[in-house]
């Protein structure tokens, strides 16, 4: 899968990280930015990967920030994308398995490193459900579409 990896200088060394375990887990990662530690706007790379999983050019994508919050504010105003913030493994997986997210935020100033990957892992590797879950993911599709 081509998974969409964005970050703003906060999250710059662990996109890096990121994207290495991405590749590790034998996905393809198109890297949005931001490509320094230089100061940079959040939003311009959340939209930058919100709108590369909307229009189908990755089938996931992953910003990191220095809270992850920003991002997903960000990123949710985008058509079609269910952006969370997730902070620890049961989250994130859930967020996949009943949620059907589509891009993950994470906060480099307040999660680990190793925990950070973990939850990407697990994030990457958790998949929709479905069944009753569609019926609550529909109607959020559906909030959205009269908004």
């Amino acid at each position: 899968m081509k998974i969409a990896i964005g970050s703003d200088h906060a999250g710059y060394r662990l996109k890096g990280e990121v994207a290495a375990l991405a590749k590790k887990l034998g996905n393809q990662v198109l890297d949005l930015g931001t490509h320094s530690e230089e100061s940079v706007d959040y939003p311009d790379f959340a939209v930058k990967v919100a709108q590369a999983v909307s229009r189908g050019e990755a089938g996931l994508g992953i910003l990191v920030c220095g809270t992850g919050l920003g991002m997903a504010i960000a990123a949710n105003k985008v058509r079609g994308i269910r952006a969370v913030t997730c902070g620890d493994t049961f989250s994130a997986r859930a967020s996949r398995e009943h949620n059907n997210a589509n891009v993950l935020c994470i906060g480099a100033r307040v999660t680990g490193g190793g925990l950070a990957l973990d939850i990407v892992r697990i994030w990457l590797e958790s998949e929709f459900q479905g069944g009753r879950h569609q019926r609550r993911v529909s109607k959020i599709t559906e909030i959205e579409s009269t908004k």
